[in-house]
């Protein structure tokens, strides 16, 4: 019951105001609302921090990315080339060739990155760490890019990064993360049922 406290919240404002952006930056997303892009910048940064004080080295590296995704994502929503008759950025389906070269980049990144944190620092988590921030950084491209699979790419983030936050007591991130699972569901009919509509 501690979570539910004013005293536990003002302890952990960082954790707090990550959870709140993060969530409300997922919700624009499902619903393709270009305003998701400086929530999440917002996000990325106070993620930064608390990523940094748990030494969860590859999250704060993939919050790094984050801040520039989040930019470029603002960026290529509002001014990317679109069909004339579309007011906004249409959903589409990745290229198979580039999703294998991806899944490809994603394996190696995983076993290098992971390697390098387990021989090299005090990472907590180096393997399980690295994998989630690599499928991240293919599912923040994706994201940008508008693939629907990239929700499919999140909810295995999400599963697996609920469990490290839990192991490493970021309760109010592994709370986010537990969320964002339901909310990958949630994007994908969402994203689904823009692609149908717009092809029928």
């Amino acid at each position: 019951m501690e979570y539910f406290t004013a005293e536990y919240w003002s302890q952990n404002w960082l954790e707090a105001t990550g959870l709140v952006s993060g969530l409300l930056c997922v919700l624009l997303l499902i619903r393709q609302n270009i305003w998701n892009w400086p929530i999440g910048l917002l996000y990325s940064a106070v993620s930064i921090v608390v990523f940094y004080e748990a030494r969860l080295y590859s999250d704060l590296c993939l919050h790094v990315f984050y801040v520039a995704m989040n930019a470029y994502g603002w960026y290529y929503w509002g001014f990317a080339k679109r069909p004339a008759d579309s007011p906004v950025l249409p959903v589409t389906r990745i290229p198979t060739r580039i999703a294998a070269a991806l899944a490809i980049v994603v394996a190696c990144a995983t076993a290098g990155v992971g390697w390098s944190f387990a021989s090299y620092t005090n990472a907590a988590v180096p393997y399980w760490d690295s994998a989630t921030t690599t499928m991240s950084f293919a599912a923040m491209w994706m994201t940008a890019r508008k693939h629907i699979e990239n929700w499919i790419v999140w909810l295995v983030v999400d599963v697996v990064s609920t469990g490290i936050y839990l192991y490493k007591g970021l309760q109010m991130y592994a709370l986010l993360y537990c969320v964002y699972i339901g909310m990958a569901f949630a994007g994908w009919w969402a994203w689904r049922a823009t692609m149908q509509r717009t092809a029928a």
